[in-house]
């Protein structure tokens, strides 16, 4: 499975930079120079990383054969991309990657299925889960240990312990 570890926000400049948007905690292990990415969509890809600096909260980056703007242009709003069996399992057992979550199944505390994780939304406060409901609109889950107390990989499920009527929203 592919995860997603950056996205190109925008051209910078007349020579193929660009600016990227970070998403993964780990910039400084996955942009290095000579990592190679996937991308989405695949026709842009793969491509190799030639340069990588911080900008504005930000990465600066070049890639192999983009050498001017209208190149750079081409790839705005792709995402950069990484296999994720290339990946070490996290050192945290309360840290989750997107895939693991999406597909399980949302449970209340009292054994009540809510629906399924469909993706995981980053914020800059907290992440959420997209919840799809049955005949209903997708909820949105914060995922922070007070509303979500357990995740059961093995088990495939999540518990959450909402507030009343968040799923009213």
């Amino acid at each position: 499975m592919h995860l997603v570890v950056g996205r190109i926000i925008r051209p910078h400049g007349i020579r193929g930079d660009l600016i990227c948007e970070v998403r993964t905690d780990e910039p400084a292990e996955r942009f290095t120079v000579g990592s190679v990415f996937t991308t989405d969509p695949t026709e842009h890809g793969p491509v190799e990383l030639t340069s990588v600096r911080p900008y504005q909260g930000r990465l600066l980056i070049t890639l192999d054969e983009v050498d001017d703007r209208n190149d750079a242009d081409a790839l705005r709003g792709v995402q950069l991309c990484v296999d994720s069996g290339d990946l070490p399992a996290p050192d945290d057992p309360d840290e989750f990657r997107d895939h693991d979550l999406v597909g399980l199944s949302v449970e209340s505390v009292a054994g009540d299925v809510i629906g399924t994780v469909a993706k995981i939304e980053h914020g800059p406060a907290h992440d959420m889960l997209i919840v799809n409901r049955e005949g209903a609109k997708p909820a949105l889950i914060p995922f922070i240990h007070v509303m979500v107390p357990t995740v059961d990989l093995a088990g495939r499920r999540i518990v959450v312990d909402l507030p009343d009527g968040l799923l009213d929203l």
